[in-house]
């Protein structure tokens, strides 16, 4: 078995933008005549989609939000969080991810990503840093209603390969996923993937327990050592520490 695909996280992975959309949630909600979020509701929110974030914020504060009145949120925040990028002169990327990304495409794998973030939000990012062009392949929030540690992005995100590159025939072993939460890690598992679990986050301590690969930074990721172990055949066995 070899890897033939990888699927990067946004949120936390890619971008360094955690406390901004923190601060965004809290605003709406302040705006809605609620209460802002506790400490255990942000430390919740780490690694889920907006949509789920806002339905469970609203429910802890006894309301029901409808289809539509979720819809107007959710957009409510991806203007404000564009208009909070717009006012940086530079994006705060994580050191190295220009980098690997990079590797990853001279190693002919395919690129993937895959977040609860709307399409929106995601594509003015990737536009900015001028990596847009790698990732053929982008399942957001705007595509799935469900969120990590729920395996259905990822699932979606194998089949859109596939429809792309009809000759691939990935299959979900065949990808490895980078991810920074305990939630993005068990949607990939659930999803028959292997896991870089990448310390922005999280303590590497943590996610160490749950990845099949755990780094600092993602200048340390040994991408040849890992395609080592995909060759292996016993790779759905191995854990792995670079």
């Amino acid at each position: 078995m070899s890897l033939k695909a990888v699927l990067f996280d946004f949120n936390g992975v890619i971008i360094k933008d955690e406390a901004i959309h923190l601060r965004l949630i809290d605003e709406i909600l302040i705006q809605e005549n609620l209460q802002p979020q506790r400490v255990q509701e942000r430390q919740s929110s780490l690694g889920r989609s907006d949509r789920a974030c806002f339905q469970e914020l609203f429910a802890n504060r006894g309301r029901i939000l409808t289809e539509a009145y979720l819809m107007q949120l959710l957009n409510r925040k991806a203007q404000a969080y564009i208009l909070e990028l717009e006012k940086l002169d530079k994006l705060p990327l994580y050191p190295g991810i220009e980098d690997i990304i990079f590797q990853i495409h001279s190693r002919d794998l395919k690129l993937g990503l895959v977040s609860g973030a709307l399409r929106k939000e995601i594509e003015l990012v990737l536009q900015r840093a001028n990596l847009i062009e790698y990732f053929p392949v982008i399942v957001s929030g705007d595509d799935i209603t469900t969120s990590k540690p729920e395996p259905d992005g990822y699932k979606l995100s194998v089949q859109r390969l596939n429809q792309l590159y009809p000759d691939l025939n990935l299959q979900p072993n065949q990808c490895l996923a980078i991810e920074d939460t305990p939630v993005g890690m068990t949607a990939a598992k659930r999803a028959r993937m292997q896991v870089v679990g990448v310390a922005n986050t999280y303590p590497f301590h943590i996610l160490q327990r749950q990845a099949n690969w755990t780094v600092d930074y993602l200048n340390d990721l040994e991408l040849e050592r890992i395609q080592e172990v995909y060759l292996q055949k016993n790779v759905s066995s191995t854990v792995p520490q670079c």
